[in-house]
């Protein structure tokens, strides 16, 4: 081979790496002139300048392009470091691809043919830069930024759950009982042997997306064991009664929902539970006679002593007995309460109960899903109360008119668009009340036209007297809602040990992070509850709250700032860095704002529909709280674009007809579709309950099912479902965007097992003991389409090999 050949078979490399940071370092220096235009960081100007100049010494073959890119990445990891320390997640986006374009610097093939100043000293430079860089990214991989290491300590207490009793293997309601705390007696399984966890039957359900469904069809039911079975619904509103030792089918029932239009245009598919009632539970109870029944309700009492209430996506509220799966005919019209009535004209699928009814020993309690930014002319949020035997209306609560309680008169219309309760309310018979987690009255980014009642009750809790409705008290956590802050959790109803005594206490999860804990006889707080001044500055025609109600006991992450931006590589975090800057953000409680607002906490929030766990022995609340940025443009009506459409309640243009502003919604994300914001997004943590402190806090959830390649990084992703905590020290939760369910030991939250599941597991697991003796664990498996997991129709039982 000629000398010739060979010069020129060996300045390929340093050619090719030259043209690479020139290209890359042009591409910064135009990014960085934007970000410092915005106020940004110098950086990304300063670092694609020298990248720049380095590939133009590389290009004209000179080692002093060795050097320079050396300085490069040595102030890259210092400035790096400065910005966020040891954080692995952080740092290595920063910094990876720079390490590696050092390394192949290095090579012997790219250094050799360069010519011109000290080899040495150059080389020197860029391997002291290159060692500094990987010993950073070695040192992060010992460090937990954001996460509490802690233990409990206490695995048992003088307190004891003053839950309504029922036998120890039983499910008998979505958070195992109407005081919703989502925990089990049972301690068969316990931290020394949930390794030894092995699925015993799976079924699939038969009910799959169709093509006519909306994009968020959900299954995030959690099935009941109660009566020697289980019931589940599916997305369809289908029941099934199933035994609990094999998963057999017994019995189904199919509601065959209609829609005059079609399902494609509903907001939601969802059906979250059904609930279930026993005369046997309520004849004589606590010595008291039993209640007044009608004759029509006598009738339902011998046909069907043992029912369950199915709210159904078309609007329907059905009675079926628990044995047969056939409608109990004698309880309202034929079976069915239209829950149509009285609410007005809706668009199809606007209105209708995505959560299980609240059932006691005389009424079956129901709110309704009202379809998010639609318009101001929504159906109403009103809560009814029906006889629980022979379904006729007892009572309503309308939040625009609280203080008539008496049962709407045939003919007339509840009020449009008042506030509504979507989730699960849960009860207190001995106190006599049933609270409410309110959302808000529609639009929810416009509050200019907000009513009163809205005004007083949206975005709270509101307890009411069982007997007719009347309000007996209510407190409201996000004031002059703008930013979608419902109270999606079922509040936990718990007896709290104080410095005066043991309290009854609700304790409210929230998006907004605060867990407020109130004394749930009148509401005052037994965590002290502060209000803090947020940002002002409203569209116009609009106003914001001067303050908001920040619990002392919450979850809320640090503030974001442009050095929390992130991405996989320095372009992406470069261009979030640009749209933080671009958009308006102050921090929590940021208003929506036409220039475009970041909303962090986003609208999906803290805590959603999962709530939390609480362990009433332990004194212990298990969670899993989400940290995502949304984003909030208020777009003036005559600005709409032709055309433009909404994707789902929390994405795309929200029309908001009948309001000056439609809104676009949409995560915050980067052009690559991955978060703008710095991971963990997710957490699990536990909170002691007699300190009112994190006990422990730990990333959740890996990336296997949410990146091209099924890569586990475990970064800590969101969750959407709720988890359960036992008696033998266990907690379980599948809601992670990675289909796995897993078990944590409660005192230090160390994951102990998982198991893979074979579609999304967006629902919320429960436990039971089988006709064998075992303990169960059973989880939903069916994904959900707005998060974009798998979709499937399995239900899953798992047991003690």
């Amino acid at each position: 081979m000629s000398t010739a050949s060979a010069k020129h078979e060996t300045l390929w490399l340093p050619r090719l790496l030259g043209v690479l940071l020139l290209l890359m370092g042009l591409a910064l220096v135009a990014g960085g002139l934007t970000l410092v235009q915005l106020d940004g960081s110098l950086y990304y100007l300063l670092g694609g300048a020298a990248l720049a100049l380095s590939g133009i010494l590389l290009l004209a073959r000179r080692r002093l392009g060795l050097g320079l890119y050396g300085v490069f990445l040595l102030a890259s990891t210092v400035w790096a470091l400065w910005e966020v320390g040891l954080d692995w997640w952080q740092l290595v986006p920063r910094l990876s691809l720079w390490f590696v374009f050092g390394v192949l610097l290095l090579l012997p093939w790219a250094r050799r043919p360069l010519i011109g100043a000290s080899a040495k000293a150059n080389v020197a430079v860029l391997s002291v830069a290159v060692i500094a860089s990987g010993a950073s990214a070695i040192g992060s991989q010992f460090t937990h930024p954001g996460e509490i290491q802690g233990e409990l300590g206490r695995d048992t207490s003088e307190m004891a759950s003053a839950a309504p009793s029922m036998p120890e293997g039983d499910w008998q309601a979505y958070g195992r009982t109407e005081h919703g705390d989502r925990y089990s007696p049972l301690r068969q399984i316990t931290p020394q042997n949930v390794s030894r966890l092995e699925e015993a039957w799976r079924i699939r359900t038969g009910d799959m997306p169709r093509d006519d469904d909306p994009v968020e069809i959900t299954n995030e039911n959690t099935p009941l064991k109660v009566n020697g079975k289980l019931y589940a619904c599916t997305a369809h509103s289908q029941v099934l009664a199933l035994d609990p030792d094999t998963g057999k089918e017994l019995w189904r029932y199919d509601p065959q929902l209609k829609s005059p239009v079609g399902f494609k245009g509903f907001a939601h598919m969802t059906c979250r539970g059904v609930s279930y009632y026993d005369e046997n539970n309520y004849v004589s109870r606590d010595g008291s006679p039993a209640p007044q029944i009608s004759a029509a309700g006598l009738e339902v009492a011998r046909a069907c002593p043992r029912r369950l209430y199915l709210p159904t996506a078309d609007a329907r509220l059905i009675a079926l007995n628990a044995d047969t799966g056939k409608v109990c005919e004698g309880f309202a019209n034929q079976g069915v309460v239209d829950l149509k009535q009285g609410i007005g004209p809706f668009t199809p699928g606007g209105y209708y109960s995505t959560s299980p009814v609240a059932v006691t020993r005389d009424l079956v309690i129901i709110g309704g899903h009202v379809t998010d930014n639609e318009s101001t002319n929504e159906p109403s949020g009103v809560i009814r109360a029906y006889d629980v035997h022979d379904g006729h209306l007892v009572w309503n609560w309308d939040s625009n008119n609280p203080d008539d309680t008496r049962p709407l008169p045939a003919g007339q219309t509840y009020s449009r668009n008042s506030a509504n309760m979507w989730s699960l309310a849960s009860v207190d018979e001995t106190l006599g009340m049933v609270y409410l987690p309110l959302g808000n009255q529609m639009p929810d980014q416009w509050g200019g036209d907000r009513t009163p009642g809205a005004e007083r009750f949206s975005a709270g809790i509101v307890a009411l007297n069982l007997a007719d409705g009347k309000v007996r008290w209510n407190y409201q956590f996000t004031h002059h809602d703008l930013w979608d802050m419902d109270v999606g959790s079922q509040p936990t109803l718990v007896h709290l040990k104080t410095d005066d005594g043991i309290k009854p206490a609700i304790i409210a999860p929230t998006k907004q992070g605060s867990l407020y804990v109130l004394d749930r006889r009148d509401g005052t707080p037994i965590v002290p509850i502060r209000e803090i001044p947020v940002p002002q500055g409203a569209v116009e025609g609009d106003h914001t709250a001067p303050t908001q109600a920040r619990s002392d006991l919450n979850l809320l992450g640090p503030e974001l700032n442009e050095r929390a931006m992130w991405g996989a590589t320095p372009f992406d975090q470069m261009l979030c860095r640009i749209q933080f800057r671009q958009l308006r953000y102050e921090g929590q409680y940021t208003p929506p704002s036409e220039q475009g607002s970041l909303i962090y906490p986003g609208n999906v929030g803290v805590f959603n529909w999962g709530g939390v766990s609480v362990d009433p022995v332990r004194q212990l609340l298990f969670t899993s709280p989400n940290y995502m940025a949304f984003v909030s443009k208020m777009v003036p009506r005559d600005k709409v674009e032709a055309g433009s459409h909404r994707e789902s309640e929390t994405s795309g243009v929200q029309p908001n007809t009948g309001a000056p502003y439609a809104v676009i919604m949409h995560p915050f994300l980067s052009p690559f579709g991955l978060p703008c914001q710095a991971p963990a997004w997710g957490y699990v943590a536990a909170v002691d309950l007699f300190t009112h402190k994190v006990v422990w806090k730990h990333k959740n959830g890996t990336t296997r099912d949410s990146t091209p390649v099924p890569i586990g990084l475990p970064v800590g992703v969101p969750s959407m479902g709720g988890s359960i905590v036992t008696a033998g020290g266990v907690a379980f939760l599948s809601g992670t965007l990675d289909q796995y369910l897993r078990a944590y030991d409660v005192n230090n939250g160390k994951e102990l097992w998982k198991g893979r599941l074979p579609a999304g597991g967006q629902a919320t697991p429960m436990t039971y003991t089988g006709k064998d003796g075992a303990q169960y664990v059973l989880i939903t498996a069916g994904g959900h389409g707005s998060l974009g997991t798998r979709m499937g129709d399995y239900i899953i039982a798992y047991k003690l090999r």
